[in-house]
């Protein structure tokens, strides 16, 4: 399979690069980069990724502005015909924003930024990226955000539960997020949003190795499909 992925970058992305060098160390191929402003993607991609960082320095609301770059319309539309999307951190706002996934990223309840590894639950274990883990398991994920307190109305958070949308949830609330969530998905499954950074826990380097499997489940889906 010769696998293609991509990488968007906004400007204020600033982990852009560490999600380009996680999908090469895992697929051993470099993804494509693509500038906010460019108004198609490469042909025929297998996978999209959104990174972490501060598009547009977080004015208006964290991923508002981002949300209407020019690709952002592409990447919706890719979305709509099922190529898998991953939004992390910044990434996870960004597709609030652009209405690919329900609810909002609000300010952290502490009301300060956090940065340290915490323990995610892993809810969904049968999606195309978290099919790699076991349901019930706890993996360690580093997070640095301001704005990760996820926030929905109970009836979107009553059918993210009910259809099994809840990706990740963490073991100890530390950002205010209504019922621990740390990551949901559409509901067609392509498309994952989470404050966590899968792609800083790929290798022992980066002191944990957790969120490799992310990585190779989606790659291993989409050898299979």
């Amino acid at each position: 399979m010769a696998f293609r992925a991509a990488v968007v970058t906004f400007p204020g992305s600033n982990c852009d690069r560490d999600m380009a060098v996680a999908i090469e160390q895992v697929s051993g191929v470099a993804p494509e980069r693509v500038w906010h402003g460019d108004a198609s993607l490469p042909d025929s991609l297998d996978f999209i990724a959104l990174p972490g960082g501060f598009s547009y320095g977080d004015y208006l609301r964290s991923g508002a502005m981002a949300a209407n770059s020019p690709i952002m319309r592409e990447v919706v539309r890719a979305a709509e015909r099922g190529v898998p999307v991953l939004g992390v951190c910044n990434g996870f706002q960004v597709l609030t924003e652009a209405r690919l996934l329900p609810g909002a990223l609000m300010r952290n309840a502490q009301q300060n930024f956090i940065c340290r590894t915490v323990n995610l639950r892993v809810e969904n274990a049968q999606s195309l990226f978290t099919s790699g883990y076991e349901a019930g398991q706890e993996i360690a994920i580093p997070v640095a955000h301001h704005d990760g307190n996820y926030f929905a109305d109970a009836e979107t958070l009553d059918q993210l539960e009910g259809d099994g949308r809840v990706a990740f949830r963490y073991t100890e609330n530390c950002n205010g997020s209504q019922r621990d969530i740390a990551g949901v998905l559409n509901a067609a499954g392509n498309v994952l949003g989470m404050m966590p950074h899968p792609e800083r826990a790929v290798e022992p380097a980066h002191g944990g190795t957790d969120g490799r499997a992310l990585f190779e489940a989606a790659i291993r889906s989409l050898a299979q499909a």
